[in-house]
């Protein structure tokens, strides 16, 4: 498991079935049945996959009684998000300066010849 937070974050959303199973913890919480029920697998393997995501502060596991539901801990994908705002808005500058210039070059292609 890598050592920082974003890189266990990335590591834990780098498989289909771990973001699926956060899908499904954005509408509440879960039991681990519930959580493998759509996918084809043991109830060892999703485990396998709640750790990864337990690990990366993904996701806690609580205990009521005989149930121990797992719930999203939203957290690190905050912080996820905050690194990738940086890039939102370089993309965001970058393609509006590329606007900018696709309407001067087209401004400039309708005055000779209007």
């Amino acid at each position: 498991m890598p050592a920082d937070p974003l890189s266990a974050t990335f590591f834990a959303l780098a498989d289909p079935t771990r973001r699926a199973i956060l899908a499904r913890l954005a509408q509440g919480d879960a039991s681990v049945k519930e959580l493998a029920q759509p996918h084809e697998m043991s109830l060892a393997a999703v485990s396998k996959h709640l750790k990864v995501l337990e690990s990366a502060k993904l996701i806690s596991r609580g205990r009521e009684a005989q149930w121990r539901p797992c719930h999203l801990e939203p957290e690190p994908l905050r912080d996820l998000n905050a690194w990738l705002e940086s890039f939102r808005q370089f993309w965001d500058r970058n393609l509006d300066g590329l606007a900018t210039y696709l309407q001067t070059l087209q401004q400039n292609a309708k005055k000779p010849g209007e």
